[in-house]
């Protein structure tokens, strides 16, 4: 099979389309011949050699996709070759086949064909398991969620609305906050010239946010506590903003609240299980209904790749870029 490789690490143009070995399927896997991928900063990180793959998964980069079952591994029930599903992976999406274990398995939901089905998995997960599994937002309260124009910002908006809450996002341009606004954006704010603090706290009546999804890490840390409201949960998806910062444990007592930091891709096998469940029986529904959708931006081939991540990395797109085969 082919797959984009990344011989040595370095700019968009390491990524390589080359010919490799197949993957042959383990105990509890299954072979999933992809159509797409979608491209996430992670694999940027990877490609630049920031973020390796965790011991055992695919080498070649993708953390999720598209396609259909080509064979099944011992000790799969439950699916069958030929059916149409997407996948979390920890690797390998970048690729004309990958082994997956079949708990990070989900069918093509409702009204979605392969290509945007491969926007789904990564984000749906990411969102579902931080803002709600984790951070446990309810109907009533507010979310504000940093980078709302991006693949997990465009879900966390549509999951947030769906479940009652009030939404609040930043965004660096007009048009990437009026498709904020499309998707049930509240309050839209332009982290280039605007206090996100103050425009929190402005459309709370001075009570602050229920919970933040923030991928900014240090750099948003000490405004990300101060928007919290009382009994706030500030959940870190991302560290686009440096990785050391300065927490006032005072601010965070005087407001009961909590600041958690998670990752998905090194999670274990069991605890990824878990979550594809949940959006399977959460998330799937909404989706079959019409009420969330994958904003997909653009389709690219996946032989381009380092064409894709050049869009990613110069953050002109809204929503995921898609490799189809």
């Amino acid at each position: 099979m082919h797959a984009i490789t990344i011989p040595e690490p370095g700019g968009p143009d390491a990524l390589v389309w080359a010919e490799v070995p197949d993957p042959v399927p383990g105990e509890g896997e299954v072979l999933v011949e992809v159509t797409a991928s979608a491209v996430n900063r992670a694999d940027i990180l990877q490609r630049q050699g920031h973020y390796n793959p965790p011991p055992g998964a695919s080498p070649y980069p993708g953390l999720e996709c598209a396609g259909r079952i080509a064979a099944l591994g011992p000790g799969v029930t439950g699916w069958a070759v030929g059916d149409e599903v997407c996948a979390l992976l920890a690797g390998g999406g970048y690729a004309e086949k990958v082994a997956v274990p079949h708990g990070q398995l989900l069918p093509v939901p409702e009204g979605a064909d392969l290509v945007r089905a491969a926007a789904l998995p990564e984000v749906t997960c990411t969102v579902w398991s931080n803002v709600f599994m984790v951070a446990h937002l309810r109907p009533g309260e507010t979310v504000l969620v940093h980078g709302g124009s991006s693949g997990v910002g465009t879900m966390a908006i549509q999951l947030a609305k769906a479940v009652g809450a009030k939404v609040v996002v930043t965004a660096g341009s007009k048009e990437k906050l009026d498709r904020c606004a499309e998707l049930g954006a509240d309050v839209l704010v332009n982290y280039r010239d605007q206090d996100f603090v103050a425009e929190v706290r402005d459309a709370t009546d001075g009570a602050g946010a229920d919970v933040i999804l923030d991928i900014m890490g240090a750099k948003y840390l000490e405004r990300n506590v101060k928007a919290l409201a009382v009994n706030g949960r500030l959940a870190i998806i991302g560290l686009q903003g440096g990785v050391k910062g300065e927490l006032n444990l005072g601010a965070l007592l005087n407001k009961r609240a909590a600041v958690t930091a998670t990752s998905l891709r090194g999670r274990p096998v069991d605890e990824k299980a878990a979550i594809v469940a949940a959006v399977r029986e959460h998330v799937w529904p909404l989706i079959g209904g019409g009420q969330v959708r994958p904003v997909v931006d653009r389709t690219m081939p996946m032989s381009e790749a380092a064409a894709a991540h050049r869009v990613v990395e110069e953050s002109g797109h809204i929503g995921k870029v898609v490799l189809v085969r």
